[in-house]
């Protein structure tokens, strides 16, 4: 094991002189939705208010009056050369709408609880600068490209109350010409969007300037949260504009085959294939149900399906990794490093883009000291550090997502190195569930005509399990076995694979041709 130690480590350098190598010096021209639809992108959500901020006595959260500092455009830029050496090339910018204040949750306020659509969140203003907000957030945008690292901007799906005392105007009431809380978040207001005959002209303008300021801020695509509470029309004509300016502009829609219902009995329901046919590049799958996966069947059933659905439509379409996100809690809490280091590999051999949360590559688990305790000062109405228990902090200005485990680290970097170089054979290859002996662990094979890259995996977290795993046309005597992922050698027999399993272990390795 110690010298495929060596060659893991053999295999990180090489990739990562790879990957440096191709740094944008010239002018940026956006590929984003080619390498999406070619599942190229490697994605990291970030969180501008907590991406680069200074906490310095661990209680989660930041107060300036202790000399602690806030994330801005600008100190985020410190972080780029950091998650681009980890193999990260696109950035999910959660919003960078301002916040409203009232009925807010959080002493920030939620970045979905948006007082407006065409401007900026003054938080992420580094004040010290002379440049202004929309120089800083300019600034940002270029440092990425700079190192070929492209930009998504999250457009929230509903309005802060702030706004609607403004302009009731854009908001659906209720009986009562009261303004509809949507499901259970009681910080925002339900847009009207229109119907699919004829689209709410105000809301649409709202979307449309949205998608101007963002342009001229340089982002590459759009995350559209919530999308199914929209119209389809809403979102082919918002689509369509966009792309007069910029056919390479990515849409990608919050939106998953498991979710079947409106957000408010007064809100629309699009289901994800009607916004894949309004225009949108790819969209969430439902790959977040791993963490109540229980056999193989439960596994390479998902698998099957996504693949299948992305390959139903006229233009092409791709589906991201949605293993964990912020909506998610975090996968140390839910089974410990394992799940993390499963969803790396899942991730690294599936033909999905890769996605991931800021803080996951190191096991952080969310967990924020002074979390729904009081604060001591608030922005908002709301005087407590309210949070969501193993989830990435949304509603204060807090702490940087870390969590200090380097072997996560590690191999969050293998694998997102490893993608790149097998890529081809998961989008040219053909998938092939593979048979076991235990429906415990799971199997899967891409292969093509020289290669075969196969994931093995434990779905038990909490005990070893021995397997076999049947390879269709594997012979040792003409092709090699190259393990990538492993802990212990498998003893092959019969064109079988016959492994011992740590508890929730993932393992990768590639069989190739003999030159």
């Amino acid at each position: 094991m110690k010298l495929f130690g060596k060659f893991v480590l053999a295999t990180v350098a090489v990739c990562s002189v790879c990957l440096n190598a191709f740094s944008i010096e010239d002018g940026w021209h956006n590929d984003l939705r080619t390498k999406f639809l070619n599942n190229e992108a490697v994605i990291m959500e970030v969180n501008i208010r907590s991406m680069n901020s200074k906490d310095l006595n661990g209680d989660g959260f930041i107060q300036e009056s202790l000399g602690e500092e806030r994330g801005t455009f600008l100190n985020a830029i410190d972080r780029l050369d950091e998650l681009k050496n980890l193999g990260i090339n696109t950035l999910h910018v959660l919003p960078i709408t301002p916040v409203g204040k009232l009925k807010a949750l959080g002493t920030a306020g939620s970045l979905y609880s948006a007082a407006g659509f065409d401007s900026l969140n003054n938080d992420l203003k580094d004040k010290t600068s002379k440049l202004s907000l929309e120089e800083q957030a300019k600034k940002f945008v270029e440092e990425a490209h700079k190192r070929n690292i492209r930009v998504i901007v999250d457009v929230p799906a509903c309005a802060s109350y702030d706004l609607y005392l403004q302009r009731p105007d854009l908001f659906v009431a209720n009986q009562n010409g009261e303004p509809v809380v949507p499901a259970d978040w009681t910080d925002v207001r339900l847009l009207s969007v229109g119907t699919e005959e004829k689209i709410d002209s105000n809301v649409f303008g709202l979307y449309k300037d949205f998608v101007d300021y963002m342009m001229a801020l340089g982002v590459d695509g759009i995350r559209a949260d919530v999308a199914h509470s929209k119209t389809a029309i809403f979102w082919d004509k918002l689509i369509k504009y966009s792309r007069e300016k910029d056919p390479e502009f990515l849409w990608l829609a919050e939106s998953s085959e498991s979710w079947h219902e409106a957000i408010s009995p007064q809100a629309v329901f699009t289901p994800y294939n009607k916004l894949l046919e309004a225009g949108f590049d790819g969209y969430y799958g439902s790959f977040f149900n791993i963490k109540d996966w229980k056999n193989s069947k439960e596994l390479n059933r998902q698998i099957s399906s996504t693949l299948a659905e992305t390959k139903k439509f006229k233009d092409n379409k791709s589906v991201i990794g949605s293993f964990t996100t912020h909506d998610e809690v975090s996968p140390i809490l839910l089974k410990g490093p394992a799940l993390s280091d499963m969803m790396i590999w899942l991730n690294a051999t599936l033909p999905i883009n890769s996605y991931f949360v800021d803080g996951f590559q190191t096991g952080d688990d969310y967990l924020y000291k002074n979390g729904n305790k009081l604060a001591e000062t608030s922005q908002t109405d709301d005087d407590m550090y309210f949070t969501h228990r193993g989830k990435i902090d949304i509603f204060n200005l807090s702490r940087q997502p870390n969590g200090n485990n380097q072997n996560l680290k590690n191999d969050f970097m293998l694998g997102n190195n490893v993608k790149l170089s097998v890529l081809p054979v998961l989008n040219s290859g053909s998938y092939t569930p593979l048979k076991t002996n235990n429906q415990k662990v799971f199997s899967y094979m891409f292969e093509n005509s020289v290669k075969k890259v196969i994931t093995i995996g434990n779905l038990d977290f909490e005990n070893p399990q021995k397997v076999v795993v049947k390879v269709p046309k594997f012979n040792p005597k003409k092709q090699n076995l190259l393990p990538i992922k492993i802990s212990t050698m498998p003893d092959v027999k019969n064109g079988k694979l016959i492994l011992n399993l740590n508890a929730g272990e993932t393992v990768v390795v590639i069989i190739h041709e003999l030159l």
